[in-house]
């Protein structure tokens, strides 16, 4: 296997491609192009080398693909925390919450398959950024709030070719 590598078209890009074992996938980044230092809301994507953690699914959108990580099927209180002040910051938290946080059961398409991967995780540091997933892109590959992005089938055949082991590695251009 080997680690799927990240990097923007230009500086400032929100569009960019991913290569892994010899193929290349146009992806979708931050509204803040790839960041080498990310904060809480500022849309970047964070220079780095990711662990992968796990893979979030809608069980009610298809069938689980093959991945390296656990997967969970996501539910309707399923959110994740991005309150820098709050104890459970850059986790899966369950609704209702009363703290800021993202809802993973979206009326779109974008998280219909979240691949979690260790952005600041461990140990999580307070506004350092949270819920940076890789996800499915918008069919214009519109920006992200600091996520990677791509079409399901490339995310499908990408998970496909990673092992447990694999990082995510994002480089600036």
């Amino acid at each position: 296997m080997s680690d799927l590598v990240v990097t923007a078209d230009r500086p400032g890009a929100t569009q960019g491609w991913a290569e892994i074992a010899g193929r290349k996938f146009r992806c979708a980044l931050g509204r803040g192009g790839i960041l080498p230092v990310k904060r809480e809301g500022d849309g970047g994507t964070p220079v780095g080398s990711f662990p992968l953690r796990r893979l979030y699914m809608r069980a009610d959108k298809g069938n689980a693909p093959k991945a390296p990580v656990p997967i969970s099927v996501i539910t309707k209180d399923d959110g994740w925390c991005d309150a820098p002040e709050h104890a459970d910051y850059n986790r899966r938290v369950t609704l209702p919450f009363a703290a800021s946080h993202e809802t993973m059961w979206r009326d779109d398409h974008l998280y219909d398959l979240v691949l979690v991967i260790g952005h600041n995780d461990d140990p999580v540091v307070p506004f350092m950024g949270s819920a940076v997933f890789v996800h499915l892109a918008r069919p214009d590959y519109g920006p992200t709030e600091g996520c990677i992005a791509f079409a399901r089938a490339d995310l499908e055949a990408i998970l496909a070719s990673l092992g447990p082991q694999d990082r995510v590695v994002v480089e600036r251009p």
